[in-house]
């Protein structure tokens, strides 16, 4: 197979070294661009398989380059990277279907992995659609792919500003296991239909809504998930799972719910909110 070609766009000669480090030993070739009117130039006479920019550059910024970049190369993937992330670059890289997005400082195991599946994914027009969003309020609809929902979760973990580390993961992994759950069960891992995710932010909370298209569920019905299981037999719903022939796992919920603040079903069962409470009022 031939190398895939990156360009990475950045004004900072050391955000090069260290992807290129984060890259070393893979079959890529990497091509460089010191801001977005260098790397527009490129691409109007080359194709590449993925763009890594900066939003903040001198001239053209990394996110007018996105932009841009759907006009002259609308298939091309695009990776965003900040220092300064906030709701509305969030939105503004959802807008015009970036691949994904992370923020700056990063590791170096980290960045392989999010370029690694950058190079494997289609191309992302087209597949999460903004049907609303100002930085307190966001509202997308996601076709029922799994690889769509993980390049989801990249761009959602950004929003937990005010948050620490460890609150960012846990409620990262919580509304993880809650689209998945969306996608897999209510659509059916059909792309043809879709799921919708809200995010809301209050002073003091952080609310995911996901809404999916299945007919819903009752807790009474859920033998096959670890939520059903007795404080003695807490892996009881695995043998309920093999019977049905569905993957080891069912324990979304039940990990969501201790990670959450709060978890609250519609009567019908297929729309959730979750809820996390933050300490103090924070950028919004």
């Amino acid at each position: 197979m031939a190398a895939r070609t990156i360009l990475i766009v950045d004004d900072d000669p050391d955000i090069h070294y260290l992807l290129a480090a984060a890259l070393a030993g893979e079959d890529h070739r990497i091509e460089d661009a010191y801001d977005g009117e260098q790397a527009l130039a490129y691409l109007q006479d080359n194709n590449c398989d993925l763009v890594i920019t900066d939003i903040r550059m001198p001239g053209l910024d990394g996110l007018q380059l996105l932009h841009k970049i759907r006009e002259v190369r609308p298939g091309t993937n695009v990776l965003v990277m900040t220092a300064e992330s906030t709701p509305a670059n969030v939105i503004s890289s959802l807008r015009d279907q970036a691949i994904g997005y992370f923020s700056k400082p990063f590791s170096l195991d980290a960045v392989a992995d999010t370029v690694a599946r950058a190079l494997r994914a289609p191309s992302s027009q087209d597949d999460i659609e903004v049907l609303s969003a100002i930085p307190q309020w966001i509202s997308l609809q996601v076709p029922c792919r799994v690889d769509i929902a993980e390049r989801l979760i990249t761009f959602m973990q950004e929003l937990g500003t005010g948050l620490s580390a460890q609150e960012r993961d846990d409620i990262g992994t919580a509304f993880r296991e809650l689209l998945m759950n969306a996608i897999e069960h209510g659509g059916h891992s059909d792309p043809r239909k879709a799921v919708r995710v809200d995010y809301v932010r209050t002073a003091r909370s952080m609310i995911y809504k996901i809404w999916d298209p299945g007919e819903g569920f009752s807790f009474s019905d859920l033998r096959h998930a670890a939520i059903s299981n007795g404080p003695e037999t807490p892996f009881q719903h695995l043998e309920e799972r093999s019977r049905l022939g569905l993957r080891p796992g069912g324990f979304g919920i039940l990990l969501s719910r201790n990670l959450a603040d709060e978890l609250i079903y519609n009567q019908k069962g297929n729309e959730v909110l979750l809820i996390k409470y933050t300490s103090s009022g924070a950028d919004q």
